[in-house]
């Protein structure tokens, strides 16, 4: 198992204004911390506003500074209200990373739950979208990127994982129209796909995991990472340093792309 990370600080996103949509105590915290420490001004959103305000004190501790816009980005007016508040406070916006998600039943497909998968669209792709819409005009003055967080699951179909699967692969095929779609207005449309992440989610998972079957969590670990060609999980600073490579110059002749980030699980 990796041992804590140290944050890079580069200038990769100097000066640029970075809004993340999803904002908790895991990627979406990551995705924030390794945009500021690139030199950005992050704009954190999410529906629990203690939770914006813990991850930007952390930022802010460091020098850094943020904006917090509670969200709903399933709400029209607060995606509005979104827009409206950073251009107030920065006048422009460089990047933008819908982070947010649900994930649906985790039932098989021919039992499953309509509404919850009904619910996660609406988060997962329409949100999104909304989101997307509504930051075009700020993002086309600057000519700006998209980077939309997807999943590992578009590369398998193990069971009960079908309801995710229909919420990401339309995610997936709606931000590939957007990369054609806005190309010509400069803006580039990514898309990052994370396998398992080692977060403290996870970690309580493979603890209940090495209970049910008496085994240990670090033998969890090393069965689930023997799948991979590097025989470990990414970190969620690994994640978050991959979405800042996408949003950065570094990567302006890239738009429409997928870049899995799963230490090798999978070959695409």
């Amino acid at each position: 198992m990796s041992s804590e990370n140290t944050r890079l600080r580069t200038e990769l996103l100097r000066d640029k204004v970075v809004v993340v949509s999803g904002v908790g105590p895991g990627l979406g915290r990551d995705i924030c911390l390794e945009a500021a420490a690139a030199g950005a001004k992050v704009v954190l959103a999410a529906r629990t506003e203690s939770r914006l305000k813990e991850v930007a004190a952390e930022i802010e501790a460091e020098g850094g500074t943020t904006l917090c816009v509670p969200t709903d980005i399933t709400d029209d007016e607060a995606v509005r209200n979104l827009v409206a508040r950073t251009l107030e406070a920065f006048g422009r916006v460089d990047v933008l990373v819908n982070n947010a998600f649900s994930v649906p039943s985790m039932k098989p497909l021919a039992r499953t739950d309509f509404q919850q998968i009904t619910d996660s669209l609406d988060l997962t792709v329409l949100g999104n979208l909304r989101m997307t819409q509504a930051f075009t005009e700020a993002l086309e003055a600057t000519k700006g990127a998209v980077v939309m967080i997807n999943s590992a699951v578009l590369r398998h179909s193990e069971p009960r994982y079908g309801s995710y699967k229909v919420a990401k692969s339309a995610l997936l095929a709606m931000s590939q129209t957007l990369a054609t779609e806005l190309g010509p207005k400069g803006i580039r449309v990514n898309t990052v796909a994370p396998g398992y992440i080692w977060t403290d989610q996870l970690k309580w998972y493979f603890g209940e995991v090495a209970k049910k079957y008496n085994i240990t969590p670090e033998q969890v670990y090393e069965q689930t990472a023997s799948r991979s060609d590097l025989k470990r999980l990414p970190e969620t600073y690994e994640i978050a340093r991959t979405v800042v490579f996408l949003a950065s110059p570094w990567a302006n002749a890239i738009t429409g792309q997928t870049l899995d980030v799963n230490c090798g699980e999978y070959h695409v």
